[in-house]
């Protein structure tokens, strides 16, 4: 009797370890590369793996798709201004970086952007150095802008309901409907358990009939995204305006759990629809149950980008003082960097680990890589390990490559950066601002490479580099430093 009840119970212990197993497994995502996981919360971010340093004798050439997404930037704030630290998966150090706007000129030849780069010492480890390399697309003025067919897809499910969600989106969303005039159109799209539209495209100078639409907007029910973003994507097909600007605009949780739901297949069909030549911006909000890395890999592979909002000045910065973002000046923007081995030991780029291309992927047309609106600024940054002789000589070769936004075939050129034993006190002011916030991303990931950088370093590199300051987001992000200290 006492065998039978052993076995019985060692049944059920083998049965309940496995249903564990099963459960934890399951609450694990694959998206073809990059597993995520449910956060405390059920929040879920794509794991970050950061590039390693590469040794140039090996491999001289590094490539990568340049990316002017912010909404990492904006959603570790949420975190911080709750009191918490954010994951480390939302911490990604390029979205930190190009939050900001930087001094960059505007072009001076054919390209449509300006682009530059300076090579100074690595302020968290001083006998390395650090390479800037930016872009700034050109500033196209409101009144010679190109009309634009919008669609707002809006997500109304029952998630939604909170005032973090679906009443801040409304109030956004009119935000960005005051930018507008007769050259625009507008077209919502709303989706709970299934897609419907609330109105169909209509000119912006009917804003009262836009924003009434907008108003009428309520939350509940399940959430069918991807049944909206084929509706939307038909919509904007339907009213394409020919050699304008065509955006699809999604503004949701990411909490999508009906028909056609998983990050690997909703990115497939996001890179089919790409070729449409829509462009598409997600827009993140809420907490609790925000599939960001959903969110965040739709746009990059949609053409467009991802921001996160949360609060209306967030919202005032994407739709209001950002707007001329949304109008494209290239796309597949991709950047090849060659380094001379003579010169630099070893490199390693900071962030951009799910923007890295294959270096046979730059002269490749098909393959996908960021846009770049107008007035908007893209800074990466290497670090280096130098070889013990430092010659003062060429050190970095640059190679560009993208194409108009109406058309296919790239055109590439190349910019040479020069080492000139620069000390990092003498660097340029978007060197030392973007290395500061560089530095800020990697002490909160708890980065193997941070260095000997502390918050009390950081803050002492933002305030002696805040003579350039739009909006003075400086000053909060001097605040997010200081939480982020006594956390």
């Amino acid at each position: 009797m006492k065998t039978k009840q052993f076995l019985f119970v060692s049944i059920i212990l083998i049965l309940f370890v496995a249903s564990c197993s099963k459960n934890s497994y399951d609450n694990e995502f694959y998206d073809g590369g990059d597993y995520y996981e449910p956060q405390a919360g059920g929040e879920q971010y794509n794991e970050i793996i950061e590039n390693q340093f590469i040794n140039t004798a090996d491999n001289p050439i590094s490539t990568f798709s340049i990316d002017v997404d912010g909404g990492a930037y904006s959603n570790s704030r949420r975190f911080l201004n709750g009191g918490q630290m954010p994951p480390e998966n939302a911490i990604r150090t390029e979205e930190f970086i190009n939050y900001f706007k930087y001094d960059y000129g505007e072009p001076t030849n054919e390209h449509p952007f300006s682009y530059n780069g300076e090579v100074a010492v690595c302020p968290w480890n001083t006998d390395h150095k650090l390479v800037r390399i930016g872009l700034k697309g050109k500033d196209i003025p409101k009144s010679e802008r190109l009309g634009t067919s919008f669609i707002f897809l809006i997500d109304v499910s029952g998630s939604m309901s909170n005032a973090d969600k679906l009443p801040l989106l409304k109030d956004c969303f009119k935000l960005l409907v005051e930018e507008l005039d007769e050259r625009d159109r507008v077209a919502i799209v709303t989706y709970a358990g299934s897609a419907g539209i609330i109105l169909q495209s209509t000119s912006a100078d009917n804003k009262d009939e836009i924003n009434d639409a907008i108003d009428q907007l309520g939350a509940g029910g399940s959430t069918a995204g991807a049944e909206g973003i084929i509706t939307a994507y038909e919509i904007a097909e339907a009213n394409f305006i020919e050699g304008g600007n065509n955006r699809i605009v999604i503004g949701t949780d990411g909490d999508f759990n009906v028909g056609v739901s998983s990050q690997e297949e909703l990115i497939a069909m996001i890179k089919e629809k790409r070729e449409t030549g829509v462009f598409l911006t997600t827009i993140g909000v809420g907490t609790g149950n925000l599939n960001e890395g959903m969110l965040e890999q739709l746009a990059n592979n949609g053409n467009g980008n991802f921001e996160y909002i949360d609060n209306l000045e967030q919202g005032k910065k994407v739709f209001i003082y950002d707007f001329m973002g949304f109008y494209p000046v290239a796309k597949d923007v991709k950047i090849q960097v060659n380094f001379n081995p003579n010169i630099v030991e070893s490199y390693r780029l900071i962030g951009y680990e799910n923007r890295v291309l294959d270096n046979e992927d730059f002269e490749n047309d098909s393959t996908d890589a960021g846009e770049l609106g107008s007035n908007q600024c893209v800074t990466a940054l290497y670090e280096l390990i130098m070889q013990d002789s430092k010659p003062i000589e060429n050190a970095i070769n640059l190679a560009i490559r993208y194409k108009l936004p109406n058309e296919t075939a790239s055109t590439e050129f190349n910019y040479e950066i020069f080492d000139s034993n620069t000390s990092y006190e003498n660097a340029s002011e978007d060197f030392r601002f973007a290395t500061a916030v560089a530095s800020f991303a990697l002490i909160m990931r708890n980065s193997d490479y941070k260095g000997t950088a502390t918050y009390d370093d950081v803050i002492n590199w933002v305030e002696n580099a805040d003579t350039y300051n739009p909006n003075n987001y400086k000053a909060g992000l001097i605040d997010l430093i200081n939480i982020a200290k006594q956390l």
